[in-house]
């Protein structure tokens, strides 16, 4: 595990987040390396309301097409469940290829596009994160004693 964090808004907890890497991670190069990203909901959300919220922070890390959008949210919204507080949801991340998201060991979707699966784990671990300090929570222990 290279960290954790908690994402809070307006006080209120939404998620825990857990980042699993391998020896030698390199946060700053995060896109070239396999990830695993876990949120514990703390909240109630629908599969739509987490889509939506997605594409809107994947365009802090790049831009993409009107199309792209419609098209990746569509397919977010098809992989992901609705949660509620307790529910562990797992996104695997392998460069080039998409995502996969994993809940209670099983397998619930997949977005099977690179460049949706490089944004969409951008959103925690770009330095463009609307969330800095989650991001520094996350990847922590990947950092050499004594580096920012």
């Amino acid at each position: 595990m290279a960290g954790e964090g908690v994402l809070r808004f307006l006080g209120f907890e939404i998620y825990r987040a857990r980042l699993w890497v391998q020896p030698g991670f390199d946060a700053d190069n995060y896109t070239a390396q396999p990830l695993a990203l876990e949120l514990t909901y703390q909240r109630n959300f629908t599969a739509e309301a987490i889509a939506k919220r997605s594409i809107e922070e994947m365009r802090r890390v790049g831009s993409f097409t009107p199309q792209q959008a419609t098209g990746w949210q569509q397919a977010l919204q098809a992989a992901l469940p609705d949660v509620k507080p307790g529910d562990r949801l797992l996104g695997l991340y392998q460069p080039g290829a998409g995502a996969v998201f994993k809940m209670g060991g099983r397998v619930v979707g997949e977005v099977p596009d690179a460049e949706f699966s490089r944004l969409f784990f951008g959103i925690w671990l770009s330095p463009q994160t609307s969330e800095p300090g989650l991001r520094q929570a996350l990847i922590a222990m990947t950092r050499p004693a004594g580096q920012p």
